[in-house]
């Protein structure tokens, strides 16, 4: 029974500042939970209150092509250069 419990679980670490944690684990203790069990719950709560939702594709944010970005009508030397003189200007960038 107990293997059946722990299929399609996956174990976890996670950091949380000093006084949330004093806060969750007052509240687990106080309703006899586990720590787990209180983590899970506030997880499965927040997917409740802000559920997903579809983003048309019109609106998604798409990477510009390489078309679309700079260096219109350099060549690879010239782009070369230009990158050695600017960190001729400034060796520390």
């Amino acid at each position: 029974m107990m293997e059946e419990y722990f299929l399609g679980v996956t174990k976890t670490q996670i950091q949380v500042p000093d006084r949330l944690f004093a806060k969750i684990k007052k509240f687990a203790r106080q309703h006899e939970l586990s720590l787990a069990e209180t983590f899970r719950r506030g997880a499965e709560l927040l997917l409740e209150a802000y559920p997903e939702h579809e983003i048309p594709s019109s609106q998604q944010w798409q990477p510009p092509t390489s078309g679309k970005v700079g260096w219109k009508g350099l060549s690879a030397a010239e782009l070369r250069d230009l990158a050695a003189e600017d960190q001729s200007r400034n060796p520390f960038a």
